[in-house]
Order: C-alpha cells, then structure tokens, then sequence
C-alpha cells in the first residue's frame, strides 16, 4: 500500500448523525468506536476530517415529490435537527458539510473546499453503504479522487448487499481497507 501525503488527504465521514446511528442501536457502539478511532489517526496524522449530515429543514421543502429516496426520508420524520454524533470528537476546525441528497457532493460545495486545498485523495467511510457511500463513491471517482473506503466504518442493513458493494464497485474505484490497514496507513 503506497504512503499517503497527509496535506493532499481527507477523511470524510458520512452520515455519522445521532437520528441515523438511532436506527441502527445494535451496531451503533461498534461503528462509533471504530470511527473515533480513524478520525484520531487522522487528526494525529494532519489529515483534514470533514463530516457531512444529511440535513432537511422544517417541513422538508428540499425534498422533490419526484425524488422517491426524499419521500422515503420524508416519511420518517428524521434529520431535521440532528447532529454529527458527539462519540466522534469533531473539532472546531472540522466542517460540516449540510447534503439534501445521498451523494455528499450533490448540491454542496465539498469538491470546491477540498480542490482549494489541494486534496486529492479520499478516506470515505459512512452509513449506508447503498445509499451515501455507493452514491458518494461513485461521484469521487469520477471526479478523478484517490480512494480508499473503510469497511469497518461503513455500514448497511442488507448485509449481503454491503458486502456485494466492497467487492464489486468499491473495490473497483476505491482501495478497500480493514480498520487496521486503514490505522496503518495514518500511522
């Protein structure tokens, strides 16, 4: 695995917000703590944490009639005022990027902050692996980033699926890691 440069390098951690760790209290802890644990490598490393919540206001009014995924969320009633989870230690200097879509890069302005900085390079991990990741993934690769995933921080609740996505598309734009290459890595 070849060294990163740590000044051309984000960590982006995706949909790590207290309504969608909610759904999920069986492997929330786990996925929390092995999170924690890249984003303190990182920080340690001088690798840029940027967070991205899915975010709505009041009434939902950023979601389409025609977006079937939106009137999904709709009907849950959720993301309106959470917040990235506090288990991960986010810093003042680390931003939050607010996404109205499953992509972290429809709609925001992260390709233009990371390009400005001269990131070229992407450490992804977020929750779902079919929505946020795969819809994320798939726009970074296209915008000609350096991948890595982190499947010990990503999470799906069709695990046949989750495991499908990091052996076919994952593994074919990103390089996948286990939480202890993804650690080497930022040793």
């Amino acid at each position: 695995m070849e060294a990163i440069e740590p000044a051309q390098t984000a960590l982006v951690v995706m949909h790590y917000q207290t309504d969608i760790l909610g759904l999920f209290p069986s492997v929330a802890p786990t996925l929390l703590a092995n999170t924690r644990k890249l984003c303190d490598a990182a920080r340690a490393k001088g690798v840029r944490v940027y967070f991205a919540n899915l975010r709505f206001s009041p009434g939902y009014l950023e979601v389409s009639p025609l977006n079937k995924n939106g009137q999904g969320i709709k009907q849950l009633g959720l993301f309106v005022e959470d917040r990235v989870s506090p288990e991960l230690g986010q810093q003042a200097n680390e931003p939050l990027i607010i996404a109205h879509r499953a992509s972290v890069f429809f709609g925001t302005d992260l390709e233009a902050r990371l390009t400005a900085q001269g990131v070229d390079s992407l450490i992804m991990v977020g929750i779902a692996s079919t929505g946020v990741v795969l819809s994320s993934v798939a726009y970074a690769s296209d915008a000609d980033f350096r991948l890595y995933t982190v499947k010990d921080c990503c999470y799906d609740p069709d695990q046949v699926v989750h495991e499908h996505l990091f052996s076919t598309a994952f593994d074919s734009r990103t390089t996948v890691l286990s939480l202890a290459d993804a650690l080497l890595l930022l040793a």
